[in-house]
């Protein structure tokens, strides 16, 4: 099957594990998805962009077209292959801070139906008010029991708001974390669908 992997901008994972064309990796198939018996991908390359934040974290990362059968699943965060072959390099899609803050925004809007929530995010998307006084509303509005997705969200429009892009890179990873925790989501229709509108 298709899949993506990430890496240093030197080909090579955190692990020292080299990487390049036609290069195949195994592990053992066993243990849990972040231990060595599993090699990382993922089904889609905005979802590795996207989530490199919460992942790997790398500064400068090439993304490669890779082949593998999944094994593990991680809520649609990533997969894991006992066996991994990257193929090629492929360029990284460009993703703007609106489209990150609108990724976090609809990952929360699939697990937190809050009125008040759901009102200012859909007038953030539809660019009506992207204040911050709007996000910190949003951000303390409904029950104390509030999902971990909807606070993310928040914070990342309002560091959007307040022009902190690295803020909203971290925070749309977590929301996406988050909700893909909560209940199963299609995380790569709502990146989709993030892009198209951003």
């Amino acid at each position: 099957m298709k899949l993506y992997k990430l890496t240093e901008a030197n080909a090579q994972t955190y692990n020292k594990t080299q990487w390049g064309e036609g290069i195949t990796h195994e592990g053992t198939g066993e243990g849990d998805l972040c231990g060595p018996g599993w090699i990382h991908a993922y089904t889609d390359p905005l979802l590795a962009v996207l989530l490199n934040p919460i992942h790997g974290d790398f500064v400068n990362p090439l993304l490669w077209e890779a082949e593998g059968e999944v094994g593990k699943e991680d809520h649609g965060l990533k997969v894991g292959c006992k066996v991994l072959t990257t193929i090629k390099p492929i360029p990284l899609p460009v993703i703007t801070t609106e489209q990150k803050v609108k990724f976090a925004i609809y990952c929360a809007l699939e697990v937190y139906r809050d009125p008040i929530f759901a009102t200012w995010a859909n007038g953030w998307v539809e660019n009506k008010d992207r204040s911050v006084a709007a996000a910190r509303n949003a951000e303390t509005a409904g029950s104390w029991a509030a999902r971990a997705a909807a606070r993310d969200a928040a914070r990342a429009a309002r560091a959007a708001a307040e022009a902190a892009v690295w803020a909203a890179r971290s925070w749309a990873a977590a929301a996406a974390e988050a909700a893909a925790w909560a209940e199963v989501i299609n995380l790569p229709q709502i990146a989709s669908e993030a892009m198209k509108r951003g």
